[in-house]
């Protein structure tokens, strides 16, 4: 599962941030309306994930987490061909909901790697599937910026459906489920509410925050590329310096993953969420500076690293704080606080972009710092 995962995440971001160059190519003219479709394209997907979520745990829990993950993988093969030979933009927006009906199965994919791996192993099997969908995104954008200098972005979607395809083959073969019968069996514990949930000390911010976070991660995607052609970076050289910077900040995200134990152990969740938090609006006001680009390639790891550490220790704070029978209930709270700043963050985006890009930077430091305030707050 975790090398499906890397495969996965790795095809997808191939193309996708690399979308408003897309959208140039199929005859969007002006600045504006690229930033716009960007950020509904890039939105719709996990807004219709989120959606669907609960019918797609209602499918798995009776036919099995394997063949909703098959299925979401084998759908992304299609898509993925089908983006090739769009001719407006129109259509990528629609390729993108469809792609909603068929996502999500980052989440499964953990569920899968904690359910196959021993008691003592779990938390580690969770952390490395993290860690590849990470890394994934920290390759995919610099190989994908390079294949569409070398052959053009229309192939590179045929490219990244190449690799849903590999993931698609490993998880069919290789992973063995656990059967329905003995994974019902084991559970055995009684239903938990949501009332139940927000009870526990702190819950309801941690999913706030996770929103937050990831309402301020995602905004990058739609305007980054457009960004930097805006402060003269040349149009050649664009593709390849927005893969280097997406891949940077990934990568140093999941170094951000890693570290995050070794962090929580000496600082605690509040402060640790709190100084990442100023960390990274920091690193936001430096793009708002307009600054040279070694110095946007400086803080763009600081970025990285610091949303990485801080996301990760709020699903772990909030793993250890409820019951162990409220676990699966807290996880999908958790995700769907994440999918629904997946979604809306591109389009506040994209749209708040059209306006001015910068805007964007200082609308993400301003939320950052809202952030550090509040858990300095009530967490101190």
């Amino acid at each position: 599962m975790t090398a499906a995962a890397f495969i996965g995440f790795t095809g997808f971001t191939l193309v996708m941030p690399f979308l408003p160059l897309y959208l140039a190519d199929l005859g969007v003219r002006s600045t504006s309306a690229i930033a716009i479709w960007s950020g509904l394209s890039l939105g719709v997907t996990p807004a219709v994930t989120a959606l669907m979520a609960p019918v797609w745990a209602r499918v798995a829990d009776r036919y099995g987490r394997k063949m909703i993950v098959a299925r979401s993988l084998a759908s992304f093969v299609v898509i993925m061909s089908l983006m090739a030979y769009v001719t407006a933009p129109w259509q990528v927006f629609a390729l993108r909901a469809i792609q909603g009906l068929f996502a999500g199965y980052g989440a499964i994919a953990m569920t899968m790697a904690a359910e196959s791996a021993p008691p003592e192993h779990l938390a580690t099997a969770i952390g490395w599937v993290q860690t590849a969908q990470r890394l994934g995104p920290a390759l995919g954008p610099v190989f994908g910026g390079a294949l569409a200098q070398a052959v053009g972005l229309r192939s590179t979607f045929l490219v990244s459906a190449g690799f849903y395809f590999a993931a698609f083959v490993l998880v069919l073969v290789a992973y063995r489920e656990v059967p329905i019968a003995a994974r019902q069996t084991s559970a055995g514990a009684a239903p938990v509410s949501a009332a139940s949930l927000r009870a526990v000390r702190h819950f309801t911010l941690f999913v706030a925050m996770i929103f937050a976070l990831q309402l301020v991660d995602r905004s990058f995607g739609p305007i980054l590329p457009l960004y930097l052609g805006e402060i003269g970076v040349e149009p050649v050289n664009v593709p390849f310096l927005s893969g280097v910077l997406f891949a940077m900040t990934a990568a140093a995200a999941a170094a951000g993953n890693q570290t995050c134990a070794w962090l929580l152990r000496r600082m605690g969740v509040g402060a640790l969420v709190a100084s990442m938090s100023a960390t990274a609006a920091a690193a936001a006001l430096v793009y708002v500076a307009v600054a040279p680009v070694a110095a946007l390639l400086a803080v763009t790891i600081a970025f990285g690293f610091a949303m990485g550490a801080a996301t990760t220790a709020i699903y772990a704070t909030a793993t250890e704080a409820v019951p162990a029978a409220a676990r699966n209930l807290a996880f999908a709270y958790l995700t769907r606080a994440y999918l629904v700043g997946l979604a809306v963050s591109p389009v506040i985006a994209g749209f708040v972009g059209s306006l001015s890009m910068r805007a964007v930077f200082l609308a993400d430091a301003m939320g950052l710092g809202v952030v550090a305030w509040i858990v300095r707050r009530r967490m101190s």
